[in-house]
């Protein structure tokens, strides 16, 4: 039978089969993907071939379709390994928070630069955008809105909360509903961030928990467990995933990764050398346009720490 992986616990998945049936599945000890070493050599939105149910209704996994792509970053915890986040996804929704939790620029352009890896486009959601901000937090959305929209990302501003309940913003509703029509969707971001909000606000029935925001630190609890694909209603899927914490990058090459930072790759072909690596050789145009005001530091800053990744070859989280 085929079919496709719907939900993800690490160890056990759910395959909605092409006639429509719902079966427990498990892949083998020894199962591993041809050329990646990852935690997880199945993940949502993977199409596959499984085995027929055994008495307890169970199935194995016996094949993976050909991915159009993933995204995937490094695994917390294994240096050498990675860990896929989704399959064969058309585009990522990346929600962002300026305060309770702060999500960093730097984050933000580590999961821009593996998803410009494999050529999946993001959408930047700042949400959280209601009375609760202060001038100082809404000037600093003010900021990373121009600054990624001057480089041609997407990015929408938007109360989550405010999207269901009996009197929603219809507006912001329209437009999210837009961007996600008929696509299948990577949800993303840190934990708190309001994935979990924006899901049930979406999807009728979704039942995502939710939690509060840590008043000691800031930061938001991890209430997703697993990876689950949600349908939409009228076409379109989201697949919610784990909060993340930190994005280490894998599987790039130091000399490509000005290639997924598109102000960089634009300005680097006036380099002096074809190899340059815009730190420290002579006529990189890289670093002139950074003391021109012309590259934003926080993105080169953003660049060099996923150098240091590679000089270092360890996975450094960036919070």
């Amino acid at each position: 039978m085929h079919g496709r992986v719907v939900r993800s616990t690490g160890s056990w998945y759910d395959v909605r089969t092409d006639e429509g049936g719902l079966v427990p599945c498990k892949v083998k000890g020894n199962f591993r993907l041809r050329g990646l070493r990852t935690t997880n050599p199945v993940a949502v939105g993977d199409g596959v071939t499984i085995g027929r149910p055994g008495p307890d209704g169970v199935a194995f996994i016996t094949e993976i379709d050909e991915r159009t792509n993933y995204v995937i970053r490094r695994a917390s915890n294994l240096s050498k390994q990675s860990h896929i986040l989704a399959a064969n996804v058309d585009q990522a929704l990346l929600l962002a928070t300026v305060a309770r939790p702060e999500t960093t620029p730097t984050f933000i352009d580590r999961f821009l630069a593996s998803a410009e890896a494999y050529r999946i486009p993001v959408v930047i959601v700042l949400n959280k955008e209601d009375d609760l901000l202060t001038a100082g937090e809404r000037e600093a959305a003010d900021r990373l809105q121009g600054l990624y929209e001057s480089l041609d990302y997407r990015c929408l501003r938007l109360s989550a909360r405010r999207l269901g309940g009996d009197r929603p913003d219809t507006r912001a509703r329209a437009v999210i509903k837009e961007v996600l029509q008929g696509r299948t969707t990577l949800l993303a971001g840190h934990s708190g961030v309001g994935k979990s909000t924006l899901l049930n606000a979406l999807v009728p029935g979704a039942e995502a928990r939710t939690a509060a925001i840590s008043e000691a630190h800031g930061t938001g609890q991890h209430t997703t467990t697993y990876s689950a694909l949600y349908d939409l209603p009228g076409g379109g899927a989201l697949i919610d995933v784990p909060g993340i914490k930190g994005f280490g990058t894998f599987d790039m090459e130091r000399e490509e990764l000005g290639h997924y930072f598109r102000e960089i790759f634009r300005t680097g072909q006036e380099c002096r050398f074809s190899d340059c690596t815009h730190t420290r050789e002579p006529g990189c145009a890289v670093r002139a346009a950074l003391s021109e005001g012309r590259i934003a530091q926080s993105r080169y800053q953003s660049y060099l720490s996923m150098l240091q990744d590679k000089d270092e070859n360890r996975y450094r989280e960036a919070q």
